[in-house]
């Protein structure tokens, strides 16, 4: 029973650490009238504390993924919300599902010629590298 109590109070303790840096991107947005969310601005200062290990992953690590397992709870409202706009759910939203299914194609069929594009010109600068120097070496 105590090492539950024990269990349960550390992942509070760590969900207040988690608050503490929203909060604080909460006042660093509202400070300097940035257009960025202080629950950003917030992840960005605990991503850079964790980086440069200001602050150890154990600090976070239950109360973090406690709130992980319970994330799906947090859409049921929003996901509910749409029900009540049946007309997101008929033609428009129809339109606007197939809008975003076309752009993530496109997106990723220009994402993957760029990218072959990059690579077939690396290995050609590489292969001309090989030959020039190959081509010194006999000379």
């Amino acid at each position: 029973m105590e090492q539950h109590v024990k269990k349960t109070l550390i992942i509070v303790l760590q969900i207040c650490i988690l608050y503490i840096f929203s909060y604080i991107g909460n006042v660093i947005q509202n400070f300097f009238h940035l257009v960025i969310p202080g629950s950003i601005l917030g992840l960005l200062l605990l991503f850079t504390c964790l980086c440069f290990k200001i602050v150890p992953v154990k600090w976070i690590e239950n109360g973090a993924g406690f709130l992980l397992s319970l994330l799906m709870l947090f859409f049921i409202p929003t996901t509910v919300g749409v029900m009540n706009y049946s007309s997101l759910l008929s033609f428009q939203g129809a339109l606007f599902i197939l809008a975003v299914l076309l752009s993530t194609v496109i997106s990723i069929a220009i994402t993957g010629t760029a990218g072959q594009f990059l690579e077939k010109k690396a290995q050609k600068r590489k292969d001309d590298k090989e030959c020039s120097k190959a081509h010194s070496q006999s000379a």
